[in-house]
């Protein structure tokens, strides 16, 4: 007979195990136990029995001075290995730099994940700005370019959980309104490419356009990011013809034939 308290002990245990994994990043690349425990609200002593466990195995490093836990070479050798294996990895290399010196702005690739978008490429201009754009960063889909034209391209009831789940004003230009927020997510896919002026950072503009897979689906987007000083409202026709052609060319190395999908 098996013992369900058993799994479901496993399951939560594993739950946590990646909730941990997952509380490092660019801004939190070293924690200790007490904080890790503090902010996933886990007692301390489960915490540590789980980083002893992910140290033993090197996912983990801990310095035995400050106590404080790192990422280890185990997730770097994975990371590599996930990386490899993303198809538009190489295709899209060249499509990225070509961006970049014809827009003169930082360019990246962006995917869907969850109701957030994740930049798991990027090409940075020769004057770069301090914006969080590096690769890995999360933002919420409805007020960024990148999120919004892949929202245009998705199912309907994605737009709606994203309303349902609530749509934070992170500056006076976020869109609250989940009748403004469907208009424009009907307005992007009808004209191919997305704006977003200041709508999760102020003082930055962005310019996306979608990519499509061999299947004719748009699962990934490339965009641009930059200073409003630079991203003039007059250039923003050219980028996003600009980034609507290399969009095409990356979705053409992927294996999409438009001739197919047409109605």
């Amino acid at each position: 007979m098996v013992n369900m308290g058993n799994d479901s002990s496993m399951l939560s245990s594993v739950k946590n195990t990646l909730l941990i994994l997952k509380s490092f990043n660019v801004n939190n690349p070293t924690m200790r136990v007490s904080d890790l425990a503090k902010s996933l609200g886990l007692a301390k002593s489960t915490v540590s029995r789980i980083m002893k466990t992910l140290a033993s195995e090197g996912f983990v490093v801990k310095d035995p001075k400050t106590k404080e836990y790192r990422l280890g070479l185990t997730i770097l050798t994975l990371g590599g290995l996930v990386s490899n294996d993303f198809e538009f990895n190489q295709e899209t290399i060249p499509v990225l730099n070509e961006v970049v010196e014809k827009t003169k702005e930082t360019a990246h690739l962006a995917i869907l994940d969850g109701l957030d978008t994740i930049y798991i490429k990027k090409k940075e201009c020769n004057h770069p700005v301090r914006i969080l754009t590096h690769i890995g960063r999360r933002n919420p889909a409805y007020c960024t370019s990148s999120g919004k034209v892949l929202l245009a391209f998705h199912s309907e009831n994605l737009v709606e959980e994203i309303i349902d789940n609530g749509l934070y004003p992170f500056t006076k230009n976020t869109i609250t309104n989940p009748d403004i927020l469907r208009s424009e997510i009907k307005k992007i896919k009808e004209q191919g490419y997305a704006v977003s002026t200041e709508e999760l950072t102020e003082g930055t503009r962005s310019v996306a356009a979608p990519i499509r897979d061999h299947t004719g689906k748009v699962i990934y987007a490339i965009n641009v990011v930059g200073p409003i000083q630079r991203m003039h409202d007059y250039k923003i026709p050219s980028i996003a013809r600009i980034l609507m052609q290399a969009a095409n060319e990356t979705s053409v190395r992927l294996g999409y034939n438009a001739r197919l999908f047409k109605s």
